[in-house]
C-alpha cells in the first residue's frame, strides 16, 4: 500500500490549505484513515482521523478550523485547513490503518511540509 501526500507549502496566517492522500488501494479497505504532524523538536501528534464510516475526530487545536473528508471514487482523503496559525506549521503524515485478525496495520506516506508565516 502506498499513500501519497501533496498540497503543502508556504502560506500566512489566517490562510488556507488543502493537503490530498491518495491511496494506491481501495480505502474502503481501510477501516480509518487520518493525518498526523510533527513539528521540528516535537512528537508526531495525530491532527484528525476519519473512518470508514466517516465518522471523524479532531485534536482540540484544530476544532472549527480543520475538515477531513473522503472520497471514495478517487481513493483519496482530505485536510481543508482553514484559519492557519503559526503553530500549525509541521510536517503532515497521512495514515492509513487495517485491523485484521485483532492486529493492526498502519500504512504511512511520504509527509508534506506546512509552514504558515506570522
Amino acid at each position: 500500500v502506498q499513500l501519497q501526500a501533496s498540497g503543502g507549502g508556504l502560506v500566512q496566517a489566517g490562510g488556507s490549505l488543502r493537503l490530498s492522500c491518495a491511496a494506491s488501494a481501495t480505502i474502503f479497505s481501510f477501516n480509518a484513515m487520518g493525518w498526523y504532524r510533527q513539528a521540528p523538536g516535537k512528537q508526531r501528534e495525530l491532527v484528525a482521523t476519519i473512518t470508514g464510516s466517516s465518522s471523524t475526530i479532531y485534536r482540540d487545536s484544530v476544532k472549527g478550523r480543520f475538515t477531513i473528508s473522503r472520497d471514495n471514487a478517487k481513493n483519496t482523503v482530505y485536510l481543508q485547513m482553514n484559519s492557519l496559525r503559526p503553530e500549525d506549521t509541521a510536517v503532515y503524515y497521512c495514515k492509513a490503518q487495517r485491523i485484521a485478525m485483532s492486529q493492526a496495520y498502519d500504512y504511512w506516506g511520504q509527509g508534506t511540509l506546512v509552514t504558515v508565516s506570522s
